[in-house]
């Protein structure tokens, strides 16, 4: 790939009558800092050379294709009207959506594109250009909410195919939470928002070793310190998605303890976000009360006789008025 200086010197060179009319896309990768964060920097650039490909294969030897930024690419072409830009762009989006049909690991390619046209001699290229940029501005503003949530919804598909959690136990989550908070009369955005938490507390898990999330024994304080490293991977990912900042967190807080034990920042008491705490506290009795290979679940009182035994918060006897 050029560079954008060499694309801004062939837009000047380029920028001649004999060249009208003359075209240029503008195509923004989304969410390359959300899949950095969850599945690590060289996934996202396998994604950023994948798309380098697609460009290459839907445009003509003439063309000029640049990276013009970490996550933006440039294309100038010339003697192109408007029919064969819109064309070449069309084709862009086919591939890159045969690229998604084709990929099994949930990561794929999602592109916002925007192009214009010079036609008179007399347009300044710059403002050409300027119009392109701010085409993919207005459609990256339409497509954001959906462009996120498929990758969102992605990173947990991933999530729960690498961990041992499942979907039945997020939804648990989110239906014992909920009775918690509706027991402590949180208002509905903080209902809400645990119900969010239940079902991607865990979602920094994309980040670890899958040697070390399936391994049967116990785990060396290697593989244990490396474990412990999901909450902040969770709290990165929730702050590269406008969706998850809120509860980014109370992602990070899900594994401290009333105590000051808990990881990574040690927090104790009331330093815990409350909704962390109400997390912590059903993740806890959800894990009691199911079957696991090597014991039986815990009858539900014994499960809340454990909880009391262990803790010193009064969230153990609202979950126990609940059930």
């Amino acid at each position: 790939m050029y560079n954008r200086v060499f694309f801004e010197k062939e837009l000047k060179r380029l920028n001649r009558k004999s060249n009208l009319p003359l075209s240029i896309i503008i195509g923004d990768i989304n969410g390359v800092k959300l899949i950095n964060d969850a599945y690590g920097n060289k996934v996202g650039d396998r994604i950023i050379v994948d798309t380098a490909q697609i460009l290459k294969h839907c445009c003509r030897p003439k063309d000029i294709i640049a990276r013009i930024g970490g996550d933006e690419f440039g294309i100038i072409l010339p003697k192109t009207d408007n029919q064969t830009a819109e064309a070449i762009l069309e084709c862009i989006q086919t591939a890159c959506l045969q690229k998604k049909e084709s990929t099994v690991d949930h990561t794929f390619i999602n592109i916002t594109l925007g192009y214009c046209t010079k036609e008179n001699l007399n347009e300044d290229i710059n403002e050409v250009l300027k119009t392109a940029e701010d085409s993919v501005l207005r459609r990256k503003l339409l497509e954001q909410r959906s462009s996120h949530s498929t990758i969102l919804t992605s990173v947990k598909a991933t999530m729960f195919e690498r961990s041992q959690e499942t979907e039945e136990h997020a939804e648990r989550l989110g239906v014992f939470s909920r009775m918690i908070g509706e027991a402590l009369n949180l208002p509905q955005t903080r209902l809400d928002e645990l119900e969010l938490l239940a079902n991607l507390h865990d979602i920094g898990k994309v980040g670890v070793n899958d040697k070390i999330l399936k391994k049967p024994g116990k785990l060396t304080n290697r593989e244990w310190e490396e474990m412990k490293k999901h909450s902040e991977i969770g709290y990165q990912i929730a702050m590269s998605s406008p969706s998850l900042v809120t509860i980014a967190e109370y992602i990070l807080c899900h594994h401290e303890r009333w105590d000051g034990k808990g990881y990574p920042q040690g927090l104790a008491g009331e330093e815990i976000p409350l909704l962390s705490r109400i997390l912590a506290v059903v993740d806890t009795f959800d894990a009691m009360t199911q079957d696991r290979v090597y014991r039986k679940a815990f009858p539900v009182r014994d499960a809340l006789q454990e909880l009391e035994r262990n803790a010193a918060a009064s969230l153990i006897l609202i979950l126990s008025n609940c059930l």
